[in-house]
């Protein structure tokens, strides 16, 4: 399996176990104050992970340009997190994480258009297919 994938898969079983945690964790308290220590704990263990496998030597790669693309993503991060919160503090977790994934659907979409990616007919299906999944969770 290549390493790509193995990561995925495990970054997706995590992901699974997220939300229906975070939602025990939001029981008597606010979303935001539950991402304030969700966020610490990611920004902590990222930092550690960073130190330990000594990545420190690519610092001097950064660039300008790279810096501000990494701050708007992280700007965005934020803003998915905030929304994502709320919305699993106040709704179904199997309803928000479904509509949450939907983003895979704009992240086909700008990977065309931004990165030039090659449009094929089995991701144009594999979209649809999403976005049928989509409307059939949510319609009421």
């Amino acid at each position: 399996m290549k390493n790509w994938i193995l990561y995925s898969v495990i970054s997706m079983f995590f992901a699974g176990l997220t939300s229906v945690i975070a939602k025990f964790g939001l029981k008597n308290i606010s979303s935001d104050l539950g991402l304030a220590v969700r966020t610490t704990v990611v920004f902590g263990f990222v930092l550690l992970n960073f130190f330990i496998f000594q990545e420190t030597k690519e610092i001097h790669n950064l660039t300008t340009k790279s810096i501000l693309f990494l701050v708007v993503s992280g700007l965005t991060t934020t803003l998915s997190w905030i929304f994502y919160y709320k919305a699993i503090q106040i709704g179904e977790v199997s309803y928000v994480a479904s509509i949450d994934k939907g983003s895979i659907l704009i992240t086909l979409l700008l990977s065309f258009i931004l990165l030039k990616e090659p449009v094929t007919p089995k991701i144009i299906i594999g979209g649809g297919l999403i976005l049928i999944g989509l409307i059939v969770l949510v319609w009421k």
